[in-house]
């Protein structure tokens, strides 16, 4: 198929060169003629893992970029709308999805043929039907449903582990308003075979998306608060968790013994909370949503609540062995909310970097991919270092705030040194007893010696 993506960011890049290794003919649109040039040059505006390789593979030959959206649409069977969807604290903004609609609906006019206009962003349910077909008609002066298709097709892509996530998809969801959008749809993922496809209309797409991130969510938060109570009863919530997730439910034993772990057992662990451009924004909107309709969403609620009362808990944990934190000199391991991804937006780091800094410490901090991201957020005052062993080398304390893997070198590398830094572990890589001063968010913190 021929396909115009409108936006290059993590979704529409990511399937873009992931359709395109397909064998589909892709034309990524963006309004920034930067961000055009890089993709045309082989050289992703974004980091994620495999994403050059798949560059390198597919352009120019199944893919190329441009700021033309009107022509990209016109040589196209179906267009994917994957752009911003940015939240304002109580509402997803539509501005971009709203001119993305307008701008394909002019295109269409003189459009012979066939086309489907797919929505990939996150929106609130009732948006694709409600807001983008009616925008399409207008502008092209055409019928949905008779002229053109109008679809929903979620995306379920981690950072970090997107293109996997992408050509080897859990599920497929097509959301269209009539058969004719859903069969042309499914001429996407005719490639992907074996993969369970559910056929819905495009409401109930919108409202899987919500709900599989919400859920996400809430095993998170729902860990941490078990988290907190457990540091407060005096044992350790890791413990805790790995009887937990024994239950067979959870992980089934199969006839030959073998217990099989489900990816979803990673959400229930304890840790300095979550962030991301997914949860926090997705949650929220769907609360506002929500209480839009007359539902209080009481239980959403209260995941946000406490997930943005966790990263406090490593200041309190600092503070317990240090009561004045003026002075003190603090490394923070990770500024990314996630391994795998320069991505720090609504990251654990960034109110307890800025907490370190108010309180008067001296912050040293590396991200193995992060850094640049980062020293946007913090111009001054943090000192951003290239190695792990320079980064906490005299540091008093060391807060880990990302699981990046090369964390778990920490002990060693102390050992080697003979440093007996305070060692803060907000996601719990660490073995307890593997530094000579721990401590872990849901875990008794331990009186001063």
């Amino acid at each position: 198929m021929k396909i115009a993506i409108i936006g290059t960011g993590y979704v529409g890049l990511v399937s873009g060169a992931c359709l395109a290794s397909k064998g589909h003919q892709v034309v990524c649109v963006d309004v920034d003629p930067a961000k055009v040039a890089h993709i045309n040059d082989r050289k992703p505006p974004i980091y994620e893992i495999g994403l050059q390789e798949l560059l390198d593979d597919v352009v120019p030959s199944n893919l190329t970029a441009t700021t033309d959206l009107a022509a990209a649409v016109r040589g196209a069977d179906l267009s994917l709308i994957a752009v911003g969807t940015p939240f304002d604290g109580e509402l997803i903004d539509l501005k971009y999805i709203r001119t993305a609609a307008r701008q394909i609906g002019e295109a269409l006019k003189d459009y012979d043929g066939y086309h489907a206009v797919i929505v990939k962003s996150t929106v609130v349910p009732g948006t694709t039907e409600d807001v983008v077909l009616p925008i399409l008609e207008e502008a092209s002066g055409k019928k949905a449903g008779r002229d053109f298709g109008v679809g929903m097709n979620p995306e379920f892509l981690k950072e970090g582990e997107a293109i996997e996530d992408f050509m080897y998809p859990d599920r497929i969801v097509l959301g269209g308003i009539d058969a004719r959008t859903i069969e042309h749809m499914a001429g996407l993922y005719e490639v992907f075979k074996g993969v369970d496809i559910i056929r819905t209309s495009p409401r109930t797409a919108e409202m899987i998306k919500y709900t599989a991130n919400s859920l996400l969510a809430t095993l998170i938060s729902f860990s941490n608060e078990i988290g907190n109570l457990s540091a407060e009863l005096g044992v350790d919530v890791v413990e805790v968790m790995r009887g937990v997730h024994l239950d067979k439910r959870f992980t089934p034993i199969r006839k030959d013994g073998e217990r099989v772990v489900p990816g979803f057992i990673s959400y229930l662990a304890a840790g300095c909370g979550f962030g991301g451009s997914c949860f926090p924004k997705d949650v929220k909107a769907l609360i506002a949503h929500g209480v839009s309709r007359g539902s209080g969403m009481p239980l959403l609620k209260s995941v946000i609540e406490v997930n943005q009362a966790q990263p406090a808990r490593m200041i309190g944990m600092l503070k317990h062995r240090f009561p004045d934190l003026s002075g003190l000199k603090v490394a923070v391991l990770g500024m990314a909310f996630k391994p795998g991804t320069d991505d720090i937006r609504e990251s654990p780091s960034l109110p307890v970097t800025q907490a370190l800094l108010d309180a008067g410490a001296t912050v040293k901090a590396f991200d193995p991919i992060a850094r640049h991201e980062a020293e946007k957020v913090f111009e001054r005052g943090v000192e951003f270092i290239d190695t792990l062993d320079a980064t906490v080398e005299g540091a008093d304390a060391i807060l880990i705030m990302t699981a990046w893997p090369e964390f778990r070198s920490l002990p060693a590398l102390l050992s080697k040194t003979g440093s007996s830094a305070y060692v803060i572990d907000g996601r719990r890589m660490l073995a307890k007893d593997s530094v000579p001063a721990y401590a872990g968010i849901g875990l008794k913190v331990e009186p001063v010696a």
